[in-house]
């Protein structure tokens, strides 16, 4: 009796044909004009080199299935009251009514130190308490150059100084804040310098790598027990090979910016695997974790301006309440587990200034579902 072949599957002559049609067609080109064998090699070193970076994907993802997925976020006091909030509100809320158990922190020089050798520490020493309070740990961004613009929060007494004198004063700086907070019990690691070599973004001037040895050499000498993080200086390209290297490496992911250029948002084309890819050829060639230290999950407002310029329907062209779960099941998606969410504050923002609750709503289910 003659069996039908279902609609749904090819047969498998088909199938044959469909896999070997595009090696059939390079080879066809092969023997024709030497650009076409150009052509053809290019082909085919892309496929080779797309099909050995999916399968360091692959297999990332699947070494990394059964760690515990760490998701946080981060919070900058001057941030919130950019957007206008108290900061205490902001983050008490952060900690009280979303269950954030992680949290990163900042250490702004000029903030900290506004005068030569004068510390205020009381804003730092008041976030530290209350993620000790609450049970969240702090991974804890040192240096010059820390999250949110300009980048480098040298004080202005130190921007009119020359590189001898202000980099010893920063080295005394960055020992104060790692002396004073190696034994806080929130402490779970340091991120030092935030993309420390894109020059792209932010109004930093210094770019030594000197530098950034002997700051690293600095804090391991320090405090040897808490994890040092050193971030890729790229949203996805590069590499960190060259010294200094750290205990972990993180890497920021931003999807949906304005790019000035062409006047519009664009989608950053690299799919999730891209990034597994990423954390798993470290992995290999290090044998060190990556993490998504920055994951974008706020608006990015257009022509230079900041977020309360805007009006809300300009903010969900680049972010809104669905737009945080997608978001976040692309980092999952990329094997990575440890997330630290960018632009909490803004959704505080959003909830009491907008009055528009749906996405710190929509955080309260993600951070409590995960």
């Amino acid at each position: 009796m003659h069996k039908r072949t279902p609609k749904n599957i090819l047969p498998l002559k088909k199938l044959k044909s469909a896999a070997w049609w595009l090696p059939r067609s390079i080879a066809g080109y092969w023997h024709k004009n030497w650009w076409h064998k150009v052509i053809c090699a290019v082909v085919t070193v892309a496929l080779i080199s797309l099909g050995f970076m999916y399968g360091v994907a692959q297999w990332y993802i699947w070494s990394e299935r059964d760690q515990p997925l760490e998701l946080g976020v981060s919070f900058v006091a001057d941030y919130a009251e950019s957007l206008g909030l108290n900061p205490h509100q902001t983050f008490s809320a952060i900690l009280d009514d979303l269950h954030v158990k992680n949290v990163r922190l900042v250490s702004y020089w000029n903030d900290i130190e506004p005068q030569p050798g004068a510390y205020n520490f009381s804003e730092l020493d008041w976030e530290f308490q209350q993620a000790e309070t609450h049970g969240a740990k702090v991974s804890l961004s040192i240096g010059l150059r820390q999250p949110r613009w300009p980048e480098c929060h040298e004080p202005t007494w130190a921007q009119s100084e020359p590189t001898g004198v202000w980099e010893p004063q920063l080295l005394q700086f960055m020992t104060t804040v790692v002396d004073r907070y190696k034994n806080n019990p929130a402490l779970s690691s340091y991120q030092l310098e935030n993309e420390y070599f894109l020059q792209a973004f932010g109004s930093c001037t210094n770019y030594s790598r000197q530098r950034l040895i002997t700051e690293a050499d600095l804090v391991r000498r320090l405090d040897p027990k808490h994890t040092l993080i050193i971030s890729r200086s790229q949203n996805a390209l590069g590499w960190p090979i060259s010294k200094p290297a750290g205990d972990e490496y993180a890497i920021s992911i931003y999807r949906r910016v304005w790019t000035p250029v062409l006047g519009r948002y664009i989608e950053y084309p690299f799919p999730a695997w891209y990034y597994a890819f990423l954390a798993g050829m470290e992995k290999i060639w290090s044998g060190k974790d990556t993490i998504i230290h920055e994951l974008q999950a706020e608006p990015w407002a257009p022509n230079q301006k900041t977020l309360p310029q805007i009006s809300l329907a300009e903010q969900n062209k680049s972010f809104n309440a669905n737009t945080l779960k997608t978001t976040v099941a692309f980092g999952k998606a990329t094997g990575m587990k440890t997330i630290y969410l960018w632009g909490a504050e803004y959704w505080y923002y959003r909830m009491t200034v907008l009055h528009d609750p749906s996405v710190w709503n929509t955080a309260r289910t993600i951070i409590k579902t995960n």
